[in-house]
């Protein structure tokens, strides 16, 4: 997918990321400034603008945030087309910028840019600057400084949400880049067992409580869904995640539909362009691109528990 280098985008793909022993490395994000009350990006509506792919999962955290909040006419979004070219991120018909691929939005940055293209990239219209394109920033950021209760990240609850946002980012989210980007079998085998660990936690942990952290959504559960959303229809075949499906876990599986269920999630889901985008064209994972026509994965059976948004802080909050 290219990278840019001193604010010229080159064509050659490096890659994944790995180590000497074949265990996939997630690139770090380093464009991480901040909307704050006190600026200089400050929170107006209409002000930011989200780069986005209906297909990646880092993406996909922003989005839901968004949808969540109410922020839709806020913050506008332009998505690119699920399939990567050796442009990177490419749009059909980009609407704020007119730019046919990712990387033209990231050659406009003051200094030159130097690293991959990848979204979520949150853009300020005034200063024609990126704000961030580290998603777990933007999602924080949009909750903090758009909703002034702080919703989703309620203060007494800050540390516990850090501590599953971190758990689930190491072994979930990343998990099972892990293990579809493993290059030896030790790698891969280390990888999906931790990543089934995890999940196998987090369903008896589910069997007591209705969201990660109590009872309301939070910042966490946005975070994992995401990779719940995409597991049987790409992460299990195509990243070889398949000791089990999301539907074999009792309270997984129930807890998701929950999710689904809540006001503007199942707005920003999208299957068939999950599978088109896990299952383009790889020379080691799919090099024929052959996109498969199922699983079929039915999500209208009513969950057994309700998820709802926290009701608005006090002002002694």
């Amino acid at each position: 997918m290219g990278v840019m280098i001193d604010g010229q985008y080159q064509v050659a793909d490096p890659g994944p990321d790995t180590s000497a022993q074949g265990a996939y490395e997630r690139a770090r994000s380093t464009l991480r400034d901040w909307i704050t009350h006190d600026g200089p990006f400050t929170p107006d509506a209409g002000r930011y603008h989200l780069f986005v792919a209906w297909n990646c999962p880092w993406a996909h955290r922003t989005l839901l945030t968004r949808a969540v909040l109410g922020l839709q006419d806020a913050i506008s979004i332009s998505t690119a087309l699920p399939r990567r070219t050796d442009q990177g991120w490419v749009f059909d018909g980009e609407p704020l910028l007119g730019v046919q691929a990712l990387h033209e939005v990231y050659a406009r940055q003051t200094p030159p840019y130097t690293g991959r293209i990848t979204v979520p990239v949150l853009w300020d219209k005034q200063t024609a600057q990126i704000v961030s394109n580290e998603s777990a920033d933007i999602t924080r950021m949009l909750s903090h400084a758009f909703d002034p209760k702080r919703r989703l990240v309620p203060a007494a609850q800050e540390a516990a949400i850090d501590k599953w946002n971190d758990m689930i980012h190491r072994r979930i989210n990343n998990g099972v880049y892990r293990a579809g980007f493993a290059r030896t079998q030790a790698a891969y085998d280390e990888a999906v067992h931790d990543l089934f660990a995890a999940l196998d936690e987090l369903d008896a942990h589910l069997a007591t409580h209705t969201t990660l952290t109590g009872d309301h959504l939070s910042e966490a559960d946005l975070r994992f869904f995401p990779t719940l959303a995409r597991f049987d229809v790409a992460y299990h075949y195509a990243f070889k995640c398949n000791l089990a499906r999301l539907t074999d876990y009792d309270h997984l599986w129930d807890y998701a539909r929950a999710l689904y269920a809540v006001p503007g999630v199942a707005d920003t889901v999208t299957f068939d362009i999950y599978k088109a985008g896990y299952f383009s064209p790889s020379e080691l994972r799919n090099p024929l691109g052959i996109v498969p026509a199922g699983p079929r994965v039915d999500w209208s059976p009513p969950p057994r528990r309700t998820i709802t948004l926290p009701p608005p802080a006090s002002s002694s909050d």
